[in-house]
């Protein structure tokens, strides 16, 4: 299977158009744009289709939700039972992202709590899954930056367009 195109210097304009404006229509966009609907229509579907968008819904507020503490939990895991733990961690709902990695442990998620107290529940239900040796959790204390893909797309459009 062939790798996905890099996005040129129109892909980079429409999808710093959708970080900006992301509730526009696509006609609106097509207009912003000054390229026809079925051609950003296009775009769209091939940006999607090589999983440069993806469509996971507004970027919520855990905080706002109740779940203020934030936490990084590094988790060791027993030999042959990554993918086990893997699939246990996706039933737990406090955990809002797990990945495999390399360095001090085999997983690395993302942990919301409601306060300390929850935050060391999750943390006990973790311990007990069949296959976790040992857990390290880092506590966040701000956000220093917040998630962010528009300096990147940009950075990707300037390229593209000295390229172009």
């Amino acid at each position: 299977m062939a790798s996905p195109k890099a996005p040129d210097a129109l892909d980079a304009r429409i999808l710093e158009l959708l970080l900006e404006q992301p509730r526009t229509s696509v006609r609106e966009y097509a207009r912003i744009l000054g390229v026809a609907r079925g051609t950003l229509q296009a775009r769209l579907d091939r940006l999607e289709r090589d999983g440069v968008i993806r469509d996971e819904g507004p970027r919520l507020s855990f905080a706002a939700l109740g779940h203020p503490v934030l936490a990084f939990v590094h988790i060791e895991v027993t030999q042959g039972h990554l993918v086990d733990v893997g699939d246990a961690l996706a039933e737990i709902p406090e955990i809002i992202e797990a990945f495999s990695v390399t360095g001090g442990g085999d997983l690395l998620t993302r942990v919301v709590a409601r306060d300390n107290g929850h935050l060391e529940d999750v943390i006990q239900r973790l311990i007990r899954l069949p296959g976790v040796v040992r857990t390290r959790t880092d506590v966040a204390l701000r956000e220093r930056v917040p998630y962010r893909a528009r300096p990147l797309v940009e950075s990707l459009r300037r390229s593209a367009d000295r390229a172009g």
